[in-house]
Parts: C-alpha cells; sequence; structure tokens
C-alpha cells in the first residue's frame, strides 16, 4: 500500500528459504470435503460460507470454492448451511454430501427489488453516505479483541513457512487517531531448512499488516485525502444476503504513472450504508512504485516482478454496529536471476479472523513492553511463544484450510479467563 502511510507491509528478501510442511489426522473426527459451484456456469464460489448446524463449527469455501470439514464421530444427525451473495442459502444433510459426491450446486437469488431512490444509485453519494455514518455504524468506544493470525510463504506449489499466532488486540475507537495495539498471545512456527534456495522470504509487519486495512478506521490507506479526485466510483448491482440488501460499487483509479492505486469493489449494506466488505487489488504497472513499497533489500544479481496483490476485509454486524471481522492479504513475485535458465515465483498470503471481542478495561489494556513493534516479523518471534501443551499434538497448521478451521482446533484455549 502507498508507501507513506503502510511501510510496516514489506516483503524483506535476504538469504535463504526453506520448503515442507507437514499435516496429520484425528481418529476422532470424520473429514468432509466438498466443492460449491454455481448451477448457471459451473464456476466455484469462493468465499461462501458453509455452518454446521447446532454446532459452533464453520469454514469458507477457497479460492476454487472446496471446502474441509471436520466433525465430531459422535455429530453424525447434522446438516450444513451453505450461504453466499447474491445466492439462495441451501440446507443439506452430511449423508446427502456423499450423494452428491461433495459437489453442491447453488442457485442465483431471485428477489424483487424495493423502490431505491435515484440518489442511491449514485456511487459517489454512496461512498460519501458510509464515511458520513461511521459515528453511527461503528463502534466509539475501545475494544479489547483476541485474533488468529497466520501467514503462509510458497515458492511456487510448495509452502516453505508457515506461522501462525494468537494475538491480543486493543482495538481503537474509530473516531480517533491513535493507531491498534497488537500483543502476541501465542505462535509457532514450521519451517523445514533441508533444502535451502538461495532466497530468504520474511514478512514485516505481522498483525498491522491486517489491521491496517481496516479502511474505515484508516481510509487513508486505500483512497488518500483526494479520494474523489484519483478515484471514480460507478453503481454495480445490488446483492442480497442474510435478509439484507447489499450495494455493490466498483472503484478503480484515474490513469497515473506517480502512484500504484488500488481498484475493487465495495460492499454497503443498503440499510445502514456501513461497509460490510471490500475487495480490491493494486495496479502492479508502476513496477519501481510497487517494489519500493514491499522490496525492503534483494539479491543483486536478481530481478524482480510484482504479479498479485489482493486485499479483503469483511465486518460484521452485532446490535447495530459494525465490527472488524476478517482480513486477508495476497502478495505474489517472480524472481528471475542472472544467468540462472528458471526464475522462482514466491506467493505469500496474510490473515487475521476475529474470535472474541469486549468493551476494553485498565485490567485488560496492552502494557508498552508487551506492545508488538510495527515491524515485528512473527517467523521470528514465533520461538520464544512456542507451547506445545496450548496447540496441541493434533492442531497441525493447514495452510489448505480456511482460518476457520484452524481456530476450531484451539477454540477452548481462545476462551481464556
Amino acid at each position: 500500500m502507498k508507501s507513506s502511510n503502510f511501510s510496516i507491509l514489506i516483503v524483506l528478501i535476504i538469504l535463504c528459504i526453506s520448503n515442507a510442511i507437514a499435516q496429520s489426522g484425528n481418529n476422532d473426527f470424520n473429514e468432509f470435503r466438498g466443492k460449491i459451484i454455481d448451477r448457471s456456469n459451473n464456476t466455484p464460489l469462493s468465499y461462501c460460507n458453509v455452518l454446521v448446524s447446532g454446532m459452533n463449527i464453520a469454514t469458507v469455501t477457497n479460492s476454487d470454492g472446496e471446502f474441509l470439514l471436520k466433525i465430531p464421530k459422535t455429530n453424525v444427525d447434522v446438516k450444513l448451511f451453505i450461504r453466499h451473495i447474491g445466492y439462495k442459502s441451501r440446507m443439506i444433510g452430511l449423508n446427502e454430501l456423499e450423494t452428491l459426491k461433495g459437489v453442491i450446486i447453488m442457485d442465483q437469488a431471485a428477489f424483487l427489488l424495493p423502490q431505491i431512490d435515484v440518489l442511491m444509485q449514485d456511487a459517489n453519494v454512496l461512498v460519501r453516505k458510509m464515511f458520513e455514518k461511521l459515528p453511527e455504524n461503528y463502534p466509539l468506544q475501545e475494544m479489547f479483541m483476541t485474533a488468529f493470525y497466520r501467514e503462509s510463504i510458497r515458492k511456487g506449489r510448495n509452502y516453505v513457512s508457515l506461522s501462525e499466532a494468537v494475538v491480543d488486540i486493543q482495538k481503537q475507537p474509530y473516531n480517533s487517531y491513535r493507531n491498534d495495539l497488537a500483543k502476541l498471545y501465542k505462535a509457532r512456527k514450521q519451517t523445514d531448512y533441508t533444502k535451502l534456495d538461495t532466497l530468504v522470504f520474511k514478512l514485516m509487519g505481522g498483525p498491522y499488516n491486517n489491521l491496517y486495512l481496516d479502511i474505515i478506521k484508516h481510509p487513508d490507506i486505500v483512497f488518500s485525502e483526494e479520494i474523489f479526485k484519483k478515484y471514480y466510483f460507478t453503481f454495480n448491482k445490488i446483492e442480497w444476503m442474510d435478509d439484507r440488501l447489499i450495494y455493490v460499487i466498483n472503484f478503480n483509479h484515474y490513469p497515473t504513472k506517480d502512484e500504484a492505486l488500488y481498484s475493487g469493489l465495495l460492499y454497503i449494506d443498503a440499510t445502514s450504508m456501513a461497509l460490510k466488505s471490500a475487495v480490491f487489488s493494486m495496479n502492479l504497472q508502476n513496477v519501481d512504485e510497487v517494489i519500493s513499497m514491499f522490496i525492503r533489500k534483494k539479491p543483486l544479481n536478481a530481478r524482480i516482478t510484482p504479479v498479485q496483490a489482493d486485499y479483503r476485509i469483511d465486518y460484521i454486524e452485532k446490535d447495530g454496529k459494525w465490527y472488524y471481522a476478517y482480513s486477508r492479504i495476497e502478495l505474489g513475485m517472480k524472481i528471475n536471476w542472472k544467468k540462472k535458465l528458471f526464475n522462482s515465483s514466491y506467493y505469500a498470503a496474510i490473515e487475521m479472523a476475529m474470535t472474541d471481542r469486549e468493551s476494553s478495561s485498565d485490567s485488560k489494556a496492552i502494557k508498552f513492553r508487551e506492545r508488538l513493534r510495527s515491524n515485528v516479523i512473527i517467523s521470528e518471534t514465533a520461538d520464544g511463544f512456542s507451547d506445545p501443551d496450548f496447540w496441541g499434538p493434533l492442531n497441525v497448521i493447514e495452510p489448505d484450510k480456511p482460518i476457520e478451521a484452524a481456530i476450531r482446533k484451539i477454540q477452548k484455549q481462545l476462551k481464556r479467563n
């Protein structure tokens, strides 16, 4: 993101990197895999919510529309509740999943749109109202949150570094200029140095990368103060989710050679005018600008080309207020080595999901000496916070699984006094 405002999100390249991550199973659970697709064109549906009825188990489909659930063997007569923006919700039994060979087809929702004010179809008006309604829609008191954080790095298709952590967050009021604070509670990493390359790929900033994606609290991170001079907004469509109308707004930047700007979608709740989600990507055409934002140091014999910079932020509504719930950053770059026939491609995913929140208090406040630095590298910090009893032998890191699956595994440990 903009180097002047978001310098903590840096890919640091120095020396050597690892390979291989192991996974294991559990005899007390049954695994259920599936794939969710659109009926009309058979395309996979990513970020589709899959919930187990009557249980605190849920997951989200990946970019290929796939999901995996681990359900205790004692709970066999349960149903899956599936929902996605713009689609009819669906309920199926686990026995049906086998009959369907794991493929679940979703139908697009057809609904009658209410009468909408012509002004509401003016995208600029909608975006202005979204920010104007901030005091009504987002908490103006300090919150204390618990979050699950995970970062992974792939070389090609192979995972070479994985880190995950439970983090305490002191979330500042949305009308405050103070930055959020983070404290590491537990962390661990998996790295195998038996196979070495000529590169180390490290992610600086840790949870702060995700906290700064809260574009309601930090709108200047993406849009800058000159939002309507650098970006134009257009009305896309209206969607329906959880019995709520959602305005979908396209945003794109005006042509520029001086900055690496963004384009994507804003999902705005039609009733409250609160931002529900934002999904966007960075324009990578200005290679030098992008590299200056992400690369701290690189080998002299390497030429780096950014190939991916995608972002997502989700908020959740509770009792009339909208709270930061989830964010994800995906970065990719290609490394061309001088005098080498083949290049290398590296991909990083950084995500964080809130698991609990409560009003802040003096007893919960993060002390100065406990605060994570804004340039922390979690993979280097994790060793000092490793705790096998906390993670448990079955809580293996599963990079291909949705973050909710990892949260479920340590749910009891997350419910701390």
